[in-house]
């Protein structure tokens, strides 16, 4: 379906009781699901990449995943596949309320816009040992209600290895900085995510943490080094890029839907990010667009 902003949702509906696993081999730009096709899950979706390499676009930002690696998609994020060889690999699928606050936590304060990971053998034979029991349970006379326990503890289990392995990837970039640095960067853009539409000053976030505005950019600088200017810019201008290219909302209802009453400053917010204005991007983009 189409939610109202006129981007294909998708939705998880009742299967298997918040929990959706699929075997998958081909091209993906022939899967029936349609995943060459922008569309949004209101669910966390991930692709366990046994063989082959896709290219796929999330939010924008192109992202290459080959052989033995796995993407875990956020619930709202857009997602299309633009390129695939022959592919094999696995579709997991489950509910935002299967997601413990821990697990929430570490996804929403994530450095990372895209969670991508490169599996060692020994990762991905674990990964794909816990789906394949996980499709076991969720297919022909084993999918009873009685299964339903064991069902969301190998989900479980599964969920926090993905967040394990991310962890240790992410403190191999970041353990230079010390864990307080470290720990700021992370509320600030958990913060962000969710309040972007609303909070567009570096202070209002500061206040939400009980800092000074220049010790907390000082802060995210250090660590990033960009300013929290850049990052509050880049969460907005994504949104806006999201319902200029896939809705058919006009642009002042855009700017309205993100916190802009000023249509005209919404316009020359846009084009300084982007060196080009809405409706310039909705125009040259729109012949990419799916019906």
């Amino acid at each position: 379906m189409k939610n109202s902003e006129g981007i294909l949702l998708r939705q998880l509906g009742q299967a298997n009781q918040g929990i959706k696993v699929e075997r998958f081999t081909g091209n993906m730009l022939e899967d029936p699901r349609g995943s060459y096709e922008p569309h949004r899950h209101e669910y966390f979706n991930c692709f366990l990449l046994e063989k082959g390499r896709i290219d796929i676009l999330i939010d924008f930002k192109e992202t290459t995943v080959k052989t033995n690696s796995l993407i875990l998609s956020y619930p709202g994020q857009v997602n299309q596949v633009i390129a695939s060889t022959v592919v094999s690999g696995w579709f997991l699928s489950f509910d935002t309320k299967l997601v413990d606050q821990t697990v929430r936590n570490t996804f929403e304060q994530s450095l990372s816009e895209v969670m991508t990971l490169v599996l060692n053998q020994k990762e991905a034979s674990w990964f794909k040992r816990l789906i394949e029991l996980m499709l076991d349970l969720t297919e022909g006379d084993h999918h009873i209600s009685g299964n339903t326990h064991v069902l969301h503890s190998l989900l479980t289990s599964f969920i926090y290895q993905v967040t394990d392995t991310y962890q240790q990837r992410e403190h191999s970039i970041t353990h230079q900085h010390s864990g307080r640095l470290v720990s700021i960067n992370k509320e600030f853009r958990q913060l962000l995510r969710r309040r972007y539409k609303t909070m567009k000053k570096p202070s209002e976030y500061a206040d939400l943490l009980n800092l000074s505005a220049s010790y907390l950019n000082d802060a995210v600088k250090e660590v990033t080094g960009f300013p929290m200017s850049y990052f509050i810019q880049q969460e907005i201008i994504r949104e806006a890029q999201r319902l200029l290219y896939y809705s058919e909302l006009s642009v002042k209802e855009i700017a309205i839907s993100l916190g802009y009453s000023d249509f005209k400053y919404f316009n020359r917010f846009f084009r300084k990010a982007t060196d080009i204005t809405p409706g310039s991007f909705r125009k040259n983009n729109i012949r990419f667009k799916h019906s």
